[in-house]
């Protein structure tokens, strides 16, 4: 049986040497590393299907192309780009579209995570032409969300076909944009001698050629 051992046998520490004074007006310090939280977008935003709204070998398929950019115009390597979009004949598949709901087989949704070089690539048919809010015709256009680093929140853009002048001179959105070049940034470019179907564009977050993002 064991007996616990008196108090007088326990080696008690030394007492302990008192702190030195500290001082109270220390010299400059260095900056403590910068961190961005996130984004974890591999984790929060999964998307089976990812970038094909429609397969490639679909009839009437269209690849949109491009690099997201910031300010300095360097790549994003991490950015989250998502589109949403009208069917061809201009109605969306969801409960709120008043004109039916159109077609349940197209979805219009696709979401690609940008590469190491900042790339991303939607494979997708060509949006129709839609009724605006305040009347008139919105031109064919697919609607544009990008997540990233640095990014509180999601910024949204537009994306126009180059080919579609005289619907384009026609949008009320593209028209409340005074500026033509900055208009421009909203207008999608076909590649010199790529096939039929190819469309590029980027997206600059920052700086003076700034893609044109909307207050939603």
């Amino acid at each position: 049986m064991t007996h616990p051992m008196p108090p007088s046998a326990l080696q008690l520490p030394a007492d302990p040497q008192p702190d030195p004074p500290r001082d109270r007006h220390p010299g400059p310090q260095g900056l403590t590393p910068s961190q961005t939280v996130g984004p974890y977008l591999a984790i929060g935003l999964p998307w089976p299907d990812g970038p094909w709204v429609v397969d490639e070998d679909a009839e009437g398929a269209i690849t949109i192309s491009g690099q997201v950019v910031d300010g300095a115009g360097s790549p994003v390597p991490d950015a989250l780009v998502e589109t949403w979009q009208a069917a061809p004949d201009g109605s969306f598949a969801h409960p709120d579209d008043p004109r039916g709901g159109g077609d349940p087989e197209f979805r219009g949704f696709g979401r690609c995570p940008t590469d190491a070089a900042g790339r991303y690539q939607i494979i997708t048919l060509r949006p129709g032409a839609l009724p605006a809010p305040a009347g008139g015709t919105e031109a064919p256009h697919l609607d544009v969300s990008v997540f990233g680093r640095g990014l509180l929140d999601r910024v949204v853009t537009r994306i126009y076909f180059p080919d579609e002048q005289e619907a384009n001179a026609a949008d009320p959105v593209l028209q409340s944009i005074e500026d033509p070049d900055r208009r421009a940034t909203l207008i999608a470019k076909e590649p010199a001698g790529g096939p039929p179907g190819e469309f590029w564009f980027d997206i600059r977050l920052q700086g003076g050629r700034e893609t044109v993002f909307f207050d939603v």
